[in-house]
């Protein structure tokens, strides 16, 4: 509104949202980032590439910048195309096919620096500021001066809820960010990230700012050209200071529309669409997920989008967790091995004996699923068992609900006559809730093993002998 008070107001909200990023990445919380799956991530992209064309056409297209949501915008800049200005589109369009050159060159040349100067030194021989075109115009110099915003506690506790939103948004956009353009040769410190981008949103603050994020129309920029270390951030900020002290004038006589086409060219490359392709072309359900991300964080406000595809993310989780299943396992043959079936494979069977699997944390979500599938294996009409061993390599965690299921099993093993063991629990997290949920006293210490081979070899039927099958 450009009242004093409410800009007071967005430098406090820089300060919170700082502390809770920064706090964020002193207590290691970069698994905030895993809250965005590959998928989800991909859609997120997609749909900030939309965002950043969007404010960037009225520009490019030299008419009046539209206000609304990102639909009213998109349907405006529709209405608003026969008045398209044909130099501001030439320039912008320049620009981009420019940059796009020197880019397939080589991704080191700053294809968008000699863009801007011809886009300008164009604009300022043809006089075409005269003609309509848009300049950036006038940039106040100087360099900001440090002031401790004058707020009432009241404020702060009315910014508190928003102040924890937008901290969410910024840690899940810069882990998804982070993610997008790893650094060369290793992986992104995303709690690094959320400690340097804290203290850049306190600095901020104090600066009389608003709060800032993970740019990844920047971020691309910077990854693209190459640049290997944090010395990049420190040119950047080191030629930012220059124009914000002697650039003024230079910066004012660039066009709009060139800078413009230097966003459109970077939303053009932040959309993966091969990535995209492969993830579609592999799992269709996984190409819904890009959709569905994609067009929330274009439809709703983009901290709605942010969280419908955290939840997005989840919801696949726990779809994928809910969907697993008790499968049979033969041992291949000439070995101790236990596989999942595998057609072709030479295999055998034990008299007596079945080996099934569980491939997934076991909890409220398919404890019903497990305990049907293992109830299966010594329903009445198939060939007698004496002998059911779980195989747990997959098992990385046991839940209260789980574990009543689990018992149930035991149970109706016994009743039916039928031994029960488990083999190669590795998780040390399931070993503790094995015991913790009163299980290891349930199915026996000595019927808990570290194969399937040593405990069809101590509890298999003693006349059991191998077979092809």
């Amino acid at each position: 509104t450009g009242s004093p008070h409410y800009a007071a107001l967005a430098c406090v909200l820089a300060i919170m949202v700082g502390s809770l990023v920064a706090g964020a990445g002193l207590l290691r919380m970069g698994w905030i980032g895993n809250l965005l799956s590959g998928p989800v991530t991909l859609g997120f992209l997609a749909g900030i590439a939309v965002h950043i064309a969007v404010s960037q056409l009225p520009a490019a297209m030299g008419v009046p910048a539209p206000s609304g949501s990102t639909m009213v915008k998109i349907a405006a800049l529709v209405r608003l195309a026969p008045q398209t200005h044909l130099v501001a589109v030439t320039l912008a369009g320049g620009v981009a096919a420019m940059i796009a050159i020197a880019h397939a060159l080589s991704p080191r040349l700053p294809g968008a620096l000699p863009a801007v100067i011809v886009a300008s030194l164009a604009a300022s021989w043809l006089h075409l500021a005269q003609h309509g075109l848009a300049l950036i115009g006038h940039v106040a110099g100087g360099l900001p001066s440090l002031a401790i915003p004058d707020v009432t506690s009241g404020d702060l506790v009315r910014l508190a809820p928003l102040a924890v939103m937008i901290a969410l948004v910024v840690m899940v956009q810069t882990a998804a960010t982070a993610k997008s353009f790893p650094p060369p040769g290793g992986q992104a410190d995303a709690e690094g990230d959320f400690i340097g981008l804290g203290a850049a949103n306190i600095l901020a603050g104090a600066l009389g700012a608003f709060p800032v994020n993970a740019s990844p129309p920047r971020t691309a920029i910077v990854a693209e050209s190459g640049a290997r270390s944090q010395v990049a951030g420190l040119v950047a900020v080191a030629v930012v200071v220059v124009m914000l002290v002697a650039g003024g004038a230079l910066l004012g006589a660039v066009p709009v529309a060139a800078l413009a086409g230097i966003l459109l060219f970077v939303a053009a490359r932040i959309v993966r669409v091969a990535d995209m392709a492969a993830v579609v072309a592999a799992s269709p359900m996984e190409g819904g997920l890009i959709a569905a991300t994609a067009a929330g964080i274009v439809i709703l406000p983009i901290e709605y989008g942010v969280g419908l595809g955290i939840g997005l993310s989840l919801l696949h989780g726990l779809w994928a967790s809910a969907r697993a299943k008790v499968a049979p396992m033969k041992r291949l043959a000439g070995t101790s091995v236990w596989w999942p079936d595998a057609p072709g494979a030479a295999v055998e069977t034990v008299d007596g004996v079945a080996v099934v699997t569980f491939q997934a944390a076991l909890t409220f979500l398919n404890a019903d699923l497990f305990e049907k599938g293992m109830l299966a294996e010594i329903r009445p009409g198939r060939s007698p068992i004496r002998l059911v061993v779980l195989e747990a390599t997959g098992v990385v965690g046991i839940d209260y609900t789980a574990s009543r299921s689990v018992a149930a099993v035991v149970k109706a093993c016994r009743a039916a006559g039928v031994d029960f063991a488990l083999a190669r629990l590795e998780s040390v997290a399931a070993q503790r809730a094995l015991g913790r949920l009163g299980l290891t006293r349930l199915i026996g210490p000595d019927h808990i093993f570290e194969t399937v081979a040593a405990a069809v070899a101590a509890l298999g039927p003693a006349a059991a002998g191998a077979k092809p099958a």
